[in-house]
């Protein structure tokens, strides 16, 4: 019976003992998976960090690709403008070489101050009929024109396109009358529209306004 009272405690410290030591190997599992999430979060965290500075890398060369396309564009622009403004000056030296090249031989103006084209008509008038016949009958008499410009101008009342088309269409009827009357060939007849762009008189007064509704026959040697 004492044997057994000596025997109990002990073996209570044994299981003290034992709980403890267990206690401790839980604490220092637990620790140890703590300090490997802390350190896979710490990787992550490496990594997420590299990629960003490789994004922030690559974002700042697309910036630098955009800056010099946008720059390149620039310059290409500027010698688009530069071929173009070289291009009027060369077609400007050009009229100027071909104006030189032609001598004016006879000029008719059918106008509205003279009874011809009236406001907003592009219907060729008997008076302007009766002046193209005589323009004709010099050219048979002295045949040195070898060639024929029509030019329509307007005044300046109305839609700048608008006379642009009035013009037009009343050369083109002067032209018409030439062939069909006259059988004088399309290809040696040129028909231009300046529309309101050559005023001849002011388009304040009525009369000239009536000046410059006109259309001019020039014929060139």
């Amino acid at each position: 019976m004492k044997r057994f009272v000596v025997a109990a405690p002990v073996l209570a410290l044994v299981m003290a003992g034992s709980g403890a030591c267990a206690t401790k190997k839980m604490v220092r599992q637990r620790v140890g998976e703590v300090n490997d999430k802390v350190e896979t979060l710490s990787q992550s965290l490496e990594e997420n960090q590299q990629r960003t500075k490789a994004n922030e890398q690559r974002i700042g060369e697309v910036d630098q690709h955009a800056q010099a396309a946008d720059q390149k564009a620039q310059q290409a622009g500027q010698r688009a403008d530069e071929a173009a403004a070289a291009a009027d000056k060369v077609n400007a030296r050009a009229d100027k070489i071909e104006a030189a090249s032609k001598r004016i031989v006879y000029e008719v103006v059918l106008s509205e101050d003279e009874g011809n084209f009236k406001f907003g008509q592009t219907k060729l008038p008997d008076e302007a009929e009766q002046k193209l016949d005589e323009l004709v009958n010099q050219l048979k008499a002295n045949p040195n024109g070898a060639y024929i410009e029509i030019e329509g101008h307007t005044d300046n009342v109305g839609p700048k396109d608008v006379n642009y088309k009035i013009g037009l269409e009343r050369a083109e009827a002067v032209r018409q009358y030439l062939y069909e009357q006259h059988q004088i060939p399309l290809h040696k007849i040129n028909v231009i529209s300046y529309g309101e762009e050559k005023p001849i008189a002011p388009n304040k007064t009525k009369a000239g306004r009536a000046q410059n509704r006109r259309v001019v026959i020039k014929v060139l040697a």
